[in-house]
């Protein structure tokens, strides 16, 4: 399917234009909810990607989607939901069982998070955001070792992911060892991301000592 467009607006009227001459079209629908997204046209996006999943039931990327957009809601319940709909939909796609693994662990449902994240990683070795999710996963559970060993796989996969770093952190400021604790998240925040405050004063305290 060749697309002329040269602009998102180019590519938002060409894929009205296939939709009208052919409503039933899912991918299209997808399609068109995705370049939504881009434009930041949540509602329209939401629309697009029910149309989708009515038009192609079996079209897991749309049910995903739909997570995305209601965990961006604050909906953890309907984020659950259509990433569940999403591994019945394609039980060999990664990215729902990433997500609800993420779903679970922010519930504090660990052992349901660690199920899901196992089978992600699983299905892609390389799925740096359940990889790393998974490492925390496991430091909450006091699997100490094992946060370690997938936080460090995902860093294989993408040396600059935060979240990994921040684990690493917290592993080494478990086994009392803080310099190398500040080290992670010196480099943890040169990623951009923001450790938790809580965090950064134990590390201080523990080298303050």
């Amino acid at each position: 399917m060749e697309y002329t467009a040269q602009t998102p607006d180019e590519f938002i009227a060409e894929l009205k234009k296939r939709l009208s001459q052919n409503p039933g079209c899912g991918v299209s629908h997808y399609n068109l909810g995705t370049a939504y997204v881009a434009k930041g046209r949540l509602v329209e996006a939401e629309a697009e990607f029910l149309s989708a999943v009515e038009c192609s039931p079996s079209l897991a990327e749309a049910y995903v989607q739909l997570g995305g957009l209601a965990m961006n809601k604050g909906n953890l319940d309907g984020c659950l939901e259509w990433n569940e709909k999403a591994s019945r939909a394609r039980p060999l796609f990664a990215v729902p069982f990433g997500n609800i693994g993420f779903v679970h662990l922010q519930r504090g449902e660990v052992d349901k998070a660690e199920k899901a994240l196992r089978r992600a990683v699983k299905i892609d070795p390389k799925y740096v955001q359940a990889l790393a999710t998974l490492g925390n996963a496991l430091y909450m559970k006091g699997d100490v070792d094992g946060a370690e060993f997938h936080s460090a796989k995902a860093l294989e996969v993408e040396p600059h992911f935060g979240p990994a770093i921040n684990t690493l952190a917290l592993v080494a400021m478990e086994r009392g060892d803080f310099p190398k604790a500040k080290e992670f998240l010196d480099r943890a925040r040169a990623t951009g991301f923001e450790p938790h405050p809580g965090l950064v004063q134990e590390i201080e305290a523990g080298l303050a000592k």
